[in-house]
């Protein structure tokens, strides 16, 4: 149990920083709402009441699908970064079966690439 104290220490001072945060910024923050404050804001684009043609939604309507995919190609490829560094540190290490893992993981994400860049996902019409 000694092993696992740093750690138990850790995750409560990072769940106390967490609620103190939280409750700080509702205490100091003002609470003054207004109209505009309450409006939704999604992507810096300023809701209008004309309908907007290309990616944009129509006023009181959801965004497009396509802002949200995006969001999750980004993720998954930055994934792919994150798996990549403690590879390269530990390199000389991991021998051939490892490099061949490795291998195998870029050519599905590299695969799953090529089916989004066929498909359209990278283009921004």
């Amino acid at each position: 149990m000694n092993q696992y104290l740093p750690i138990l220490a850790l995750a409560a001072l990072a769940a106390g920083f967490a609620v103190f945060s939280v409750v700080a910024g509702a205490l100091a923050g003002p609470s003054r709402y207004n109209r505009s404050k309450l409006e939704a804001y999604e992507c810096g684009i300023e809701p209008t009441d004309q309908p907007v043609s290309g990616p944009h939604a129509p006023p009181g309507q959801r965004f497009p699908v396509k802002y949200y995919l995006t969001a999750m190609l980004f993720i998954v490829f930055d994934i792919e970064i994150v798996f990549l560094y403690p590879w390269a540190v530990a390199f000389d290490g991991l021998g051939v079966f490892a490099l061949i893992e490795m291998l195998l993981f870029a050519a599905v994400v590299f695969v799953a690439y090529a089916y989004v860049w066929r498909r359209g996902g990278l283009n921004w019409d």
